[in-house]
């Protein structure tokens, strides 16, 4: 390494900012200092009045008239308890009964990590952006693809933490195959709470695993077992099995998190066409349908614990069966989503996803609707914001660096500054100074502000092509991975107690000897 600390604090400049300096050659790495954006936009609502209670009478009967199976004998108790109709695994529930379990959801909520500076909002207009998750190979363009390890785990874990515009960690950046799944959620959670403070994730994978990361959550950030349950410090997701399913290991870890007051994002994954309708509305009304069962089953047996409607409706290419993602379809999915958990008063979780398999220019098109339809749904929660490829089977650094790019831009186009209409900002005595024969480039104006004024890309380079040709082209893929590998080079993790990380250590250590969390289900 050339001696460059990449998280040391720049200088005070201009307007109060800071940020954070890598230089590369003659290319200066900067960003944005952490802080959770506010999206100061109306949301898109491609419904109308009609739309919307059409939607909303399609949920009530799936759930009154069709009814959703419950894998879970104990969900299963719950719902019989609270005077829904269960027949085998199939519960119906009526309209009432929905209503009134919607009604105890929050609106909003905070979720407070080991580091309280990284806290998040969740609801009220603030958005969340995190790592790409789950993916089981990892690719860059020297390597190429290959099977996911704890290597690559690590240094996937690295950029979560390192990029500002990423708030919370989500599930594993890329699956380490190479650990048994029996104990592989112990080892992941270590990494994860030893180079992140930021927000963590628990896969809701039966009892064993939920229980384990509860507990190294909680001796992570020094907490009592009454201080980690008195507010949301974690966060769990589960998805349905479409059409018209919740199995048995995502319910049981749901039902844990809500008793504890941690909270669940209930994810449908529905493809229209393939476990949904073809149409739209069909898939993101059986979507919904899906989610809201889950919830209501929460909010029954754990009133008002924290909870997030979550959207995953695309489409699939109808000659191949394949996924599909970042396209009008999608877009038009996750809008539609969002003006409906507006309607029932939820935070919404949606996603930032491609299907291309490199970082390419369909990569980054794809992935940048997908974000932008986040933004325009009013999404709260935005999964696999960095890093994502091949539908979600590919994690790679390259294309997490060329996202966070994106997100800074997204970022910088949520700053008040922009729209500013002061005195100063109309800057009538700027333009009177000028005229019509001079420029601003010098005015005092200008100079006052030019340091902030902008946004500062650190993958883009605006030289024309002559000049930016005959200094040595470099694709941006390329110098993607080369930041990538020089933040990766250059991180510390963040201060940890040494007492906590000894007592996460033993943790780790008896829950092996124990044998771990079972396999099957």
């Amino acid at each position: 390494m050339d001696g460059i600390d990449i998280t040391a604090p720049r200088r005070r400049r201009a307007g109060g900012r800071r940020g954070h300096a890598e230089r590369a050659g003659t290319a200066v790495h900067e960003q944005m200092p952490f802080r959770q954006p506010r999206n100061p936009d109306p949301p898109v609502e491609p419904l109308d009045a009609e739309g919307v209670q059409a939607i909303h009478r399609g949920v009530l009967r799936i759930l009154s008239e069709i009814g959703i199976e419950f894998l879970n004998p104990e969900a299963l108790g719950h719902l019989k308890a609270a005077g829904c109709r269960v027949e085998g695994t199939n519960v119906r529930m009526d309209a009432d009964f929905v209503t009134e379990m919607l009604s105890r959801a929050p609106a909003s909520f905070t979720l407070t990590p080991r580091n309280p500076a990284h806290a998040l909002r969740v609801g009220e207009g603030y958005m969340a952006f995190g790592n790409v998750s789950s993916p089981p190979n990892y690719w860059d363009i020297h390597t190429r693809k290959q099977s996911g390890s704890m290597l690559r785990f690590r240094d996937l874990m690295k950029l979560t933490q390192h990029f500002n515009c990423i708030h919370f960690a989500g599930g594993y950046p890329v699956e380490p195959i190479e650990i048994h799944a029996s104990v592989r959620h112990l080892d992941c959670l270590f990494e994860k709470l030893t180079l992140s403070d930021k927000v963590m994730h628990a896969y809701s994978l039966g009892r064993e695993r939920v229980e384990d990361v509860m507990e190294m959550v909680r001796i992570a950030g020094g907490l009592t077992h009454e201080e980690f349950e008195a507010q949301p410090r974690m966060y769990t997701n589960i998805n349905s099995v479409s059409p018209l399913k919740h199995d048995f290991p995502m319910l049981e870890g749901a039902m844990l998190h809500a008793r504890r007051g941690q909270p669940v994002i209930v994810t449908p994954f529905t493809l229209a066409g393939a476990m949904a309708p073809v149409t739209m509305a069909g898939a993101v009304t059986l979507s919904l349908a899906e989610g809201i069962a889950a919830i209501s089953l929460l909010q029954w047996i754990a009133p008002g614990c924290p909870v997030v409607i979550g959207t995953f409706t695309s489409n699939v290419d109808m000659k191949s069966g394949a996924p599909a993602f970042g396209t009008p379809e999608y877009m038009r999915a996750t809008q539609m989503t969002g003006q409906m958990a507006r309607f029932y008063g939820l935070p919404v979780r949606s996603s930032g996803v491609c299907a291309a398999n490199v970082p390419d220019g369909q990569a980054m098109w794809e992935t940048g609707q997908s974000l932008w339809a986040a933004v325009q749904s009013g999404s709260n929660f935005v999964y696999h914001a960095a890093g994502w490829l091949e539908g979600g089977l590919i994690a790679s650094p390259e294309k997490f660096v060329m996202d966070c790019e994106v997100l800074q831009q997204i970022q910088r186009y949520f700053d008040p500054a922009l729209w500013a209409t002061t005195e100063e900002d109309i800057a009538v005595d700027a333009v009177r100074a000028v005229g019509p024969e001079g420029h601003y480039f010098g005015t005092p104006h200008t100079q006052e502000r030019y340091q902030t004024a902008f946004y500062q890309p650190f993958l883009s380079d605006w030289r024309n092509w002559e000049a930016w040709d005959a200094a040595g082209a470099i694709w941006t893929a390329e110098r993607a991975y080369t930041l990538s590998r020089r933040i990766i080079d250059a991180f510390e993790a963040p201060p940890m107690d040494p007492a906590i990380r000894e007592e996460l250590s033993e943790f780790v250590a008896r829950r092996k000897r124990e044998g771990g969390a079972p396999t099957d289900f």
